[in-house]
């Protein structure tokens, strides 16, 4: 995206094609793309009547730059792009199978050779924190590291990418990769691949399209 415009625009289509997808509903969720040396982010309350116009110009230490109030999570979307030199956009929805999972505070594991496209051999659980919070925005940081997606525990995911699109790519592919995660474990304890058998599938990414994992 090569204007601010633009930028503005891609974050409302992002928010109604969640919406529209059923990965969010109502003001649920938020969006962040890195914009210069801060983000442009969602508004509190945002929903599908979002225009470009109240999406909201923040620095990294969530100062506003002109006028708006940013989502209420804006704090884990600021700590990711400022730890994360990869990251150039955060998606954070409250889709059903990634919360229902999330409620049991337990990751998501190796059950499926596509959770190698989060970067490592499983998807984690962050620590219950408030909403909004520092200390969430901490805990997130630390379900992320050298992952580039996580669970909420009870209150759903963060995934980022290069750009928006692919950070929108990985919140669908979670979901995803979570509701069949859960369907499984009805039929009996789903059987996890091994260390090595990730290895072999993340060396198979490299090559395989486009790299899943930002470099």
């Amino acid at each position: 995206m090569r204007t601010e415009a633009e930028a503005r625009a891609a974050i409302v289509a992002a928010v109604q094609r969640l919406e529209a997808t059923g990965l969010n509903h109502g003001s649920s969720g938020n969006v962040s793309v890195r914009w210069q040396d801060g983000a442009l982010i969602t508004p509190t309350g945002a929903g599908a009547s979002l225009t470009p116009e109240e999406v909201v110009h923040v620095d990294l230490d969530g100062g506003v730059i002109g006028a708006g109030i940013p989502s209420s999570e804006w704090r884990f979307h600021t700590e990711i792009l400022r730890h994360r030199p990869e990251a150039g956009a955060v998606v954070h929805t409250h889709a059903d199978a990634c919360v229902a999972l999330s409620c049991l505070r337990r990751p998501l594991p190796a059950f499926h050779y596509m959770v190698a496209s989060f970067g490592g051999t499983d998807v984690r659980c962050a620590d219950y924190r408030v909403f909004g919070s520092d200390a969430l925005a901490a805990a997130a940081l630390r379900a992320l590291e050298g992952r580039y997606a996580c669970l909420l525990a009870n209150h759903g995911m963060i995934a980022f990418g290069r750009d928006l699109s692919h950070a929108l790519s990985l919140t669908v592919k979670l979901e995803t990769l979570a509701r069949q995660y859960l369907l499984s474990c009805q039929g009996g304890a789903p059987v996890v691949l091994s260390a090595d058998d990730m290895a072999e599938v993340a060396e198979r990414y490299k090559v395989y399209g486009v790299a899943a994992m930002p470099r």
